[in-house]
């Protein structure tokens, strides 16, 4: 029975230090998560660059787990180059050994404090940055708590005979300490838990020094299986080729580990006599060799994960041209009429992408978030291949009419582009919000949602129409629709405020997301009037320089 007890508290403090951590990960990504995914994306560009984005990211998130997923959905969205993504993976795998280094210090006094600054934090303010803070301040309070609460766990465990055992048959099989350590850390999602959870028993001397060594190396291969299975989907091997190639360095950085197992406790004794604290060097210097050997060497290293994990073809691939044709370049007018055509495959594409939106808000769903994006990174391969294709016309042989057409052609698709940007990453992304922390909707907001979106579908059509046919009076109709939608937005925000005013605090953020939804559809209907109403206008001379009303007192 006593055993019994024993194991259920083991099992209890390690559940705690699982919470505390998503609670870290869950404050940082509440308040920053979509600054630092925009940010993230910025930032991966370079090698070096890319490196310490990584690094800084899992700083804050505190799991290169959540770093490694987000950096791969951008690979398989083609937002990123493979050797820029690899790089920020190794950036992020040192970056989470930063918070085992912190935690490796004796903080526990700190618990109690945090935990209450967190609490009060939580309570006292409204959805925003610092409730959010309050989460991160409550998960590292739980983290330290239940380090505490292991250490005194542990301490009447070292004369328990069948743990004893178990250990000393581990301490002969290291290869099997290491795959039982990978298989924890990919269960538990998170390699910060294993690695703290190991130098807690080698603090109280309860693994063998090799068996300890290799329990971090297993720790650190089981963070590189989550993005494999959870980063991509599809049969497209070519969206594996980042989460392997990371899963790669994990490995040679193992086998070489294991080579050198036998002379790795006396290196680490050279910086520490303190087990712990020695679980945590080796931690840090792991990943940091691992960065400095294949940092030079990831270009050809990523030419061999091109050549053995091909793009696969797809003959119904969206983001295929079909109209763009070489030949028709050497007659001007006939391009451009080619790269008109392609456009309007985009606005279809948008209208496909409205509609699934329209779906989404009726019934939720990842399905459509993740459709839309397949459809939204289609058009932007082709906003990139309509302009390269305009761009290399000569524009000494174009006519006045003819430049006029091309830059309304580009004019469309730059716009149509962000619209369909804007329609994936903030209404879809908000849709997806709204069903995961299971918020509804009253009735009147979803029949305002269902009027609007249809609305806006409506234009999506008329500014493709206005896109082929010139028509004025059209072009004017499309363009007051900005004020509908304005009006629309205002009049909500009057009526949160006034919820607020009277005490109705209860869907609070689900009346920010709400307006939040709101202005999504207000800026795509904008993008549809800049795509083809707004040059119909200006050509016709019909456009105000601003929307400021001119103080004729002021300028005399």
């Amino acid at each position: 029975m006593k055993e019994l007890s024993v194991l259920l508290d083991f099992a209890g403090y390690i559940a705690l230090l699982l919470w505390g951590v998503h609670m870290v990960q869950s404050g940082v990504q509440r308040a920053f998560g979509a600054a630092l995914g925009v940010w993230l994306g910025k930032a991966l560009g370079r090698r070096i660059r890319a490196f310490f984005a990584g690094l800084a990211i899992t700083s804050l998130l505190q799991s290169s787990t959540a770093t490694g997923l987000m950096i791969t959905g951008f690979a398989a969205g083609g937002l990123v180059a493979l050797v820029p993504g690899l790089a920020a993976m190794l950036g992020a795998n040192v970056g989470t050994t930063l918070i085992v280094q912190l935690l490796s210090f004796k903080f526990t006094a700190l618990a109690p404090g945090l935990i209450f600054l967190g609490v009060w934090l939580f309570r006292s303010h409204q959805a925003g940055p610092r409730k959010d803070s309050g989460r991160v301040f409550i998960g590292l309070g739980l983290l330290l708590l239940s380090l505490h609460e292991l250490v005194g766990l542990f301490a009447p465990l070292n004369d328990a005979p069948l743990l004893k055992t178990i250990l000393e048959a581990l301490a002969s099989a290291p290869l099997t300490g290491l795959i039982l350590a990978a298989i924890l850390t990919w269960a538990a999602h998170s390699s910060v838990a294993i690695v703290i959870l190991i130098m807690s028993l080698a603090g109280h001397e309860m693994l063998g020094a090799e068996l300890t060594y290799a329990l971090v190396l297993g720790a650190n291969l089981g963070t590189a299986i989550n993005p494999i299975l959870e980063g991509t989907s599809g049969n497209d091997r070519s969206q594996k080729r980042l989460p392997l190639g990371n899963l790669g360095t994990r490995v040679a950085g193992c086998l070489i580990g294991m080579l050198l197992l036998p002379w790795i406790p006396s290196i680490m004794g050279f910086f520490t006599s303190d087990p712990a604290r020695a679980v945590a060097n080796f931690h840090t210097f792991f990943n940091i060799a691992i960065a400095v050997l294949f940092l030079p060497i990831l270009q050809p290293y990523a030419k061999l994960l091109t050549r053995y994990l091909p793009r696969k073809s797809d003959p119904d691939d969206p983001s295929k041209t079909m109209y763009l044709d070489d030949s028709a370049r050497e007659v001007p007018a006939v391009a451009i009429a080619n790269a008109a055509r392609e456009a309007l495959r985009m606005s279809d594409m948008l209208q496909s992408i409205l509609s699934l939106a329209k779906s989404a808000l009726q019934a939720g769903g990842n399905q459509s978030l993740n459709h839309a994006r397949y459809l939204h990174r289609a058009i932007s391969k082709l906003e990139h291949a309509i302009c390269e294709y305009l761009g290399v016309l000569d524009h000494e042989d174009l006519s006045v009419e003819d430049r006029q057409r091309l830059n309304d052609v580009v004019i469309f698709a730059s716009n149509i582009s962000h619209a369909g940007q804007i329609c994936v990453s903030a209404l879809l992304a908000h849709v997806s919000q709204i069903k995961r922390y299971n918020w509804n909707l009253n009735s009147d907001q979803v029949t305002e949602l269902e009027q609007l979106m249809s609305r806006l579908i409506r234009n999506q059509r008329q500014s493709a129409a206005l896109f082929m046919a010139e028509d004025l009076k059209t072009a004017r109709f499309l363009a007051f629709e900005k004020d509908h939608f304005r009006e629309m937005e205002l009049a909500a925000s009057e009526r949160y405020v006034k919820s607020l005013k009277a005490g109705e605090i209860e869907n609070v953020e689900m009346g920010s997301v709400y307006l939040e939804l709101l202005r999504d559809i207000k800026s795509i209907n904008s993008y549809l009037v800049g795509a083809a109403a707004y040059p119909i206008l200006a050509k016709h001379d019909e456009l105000l320089p601003n929307r400021l009303r001119i103080n004729e007192e002021a300028n005399d």
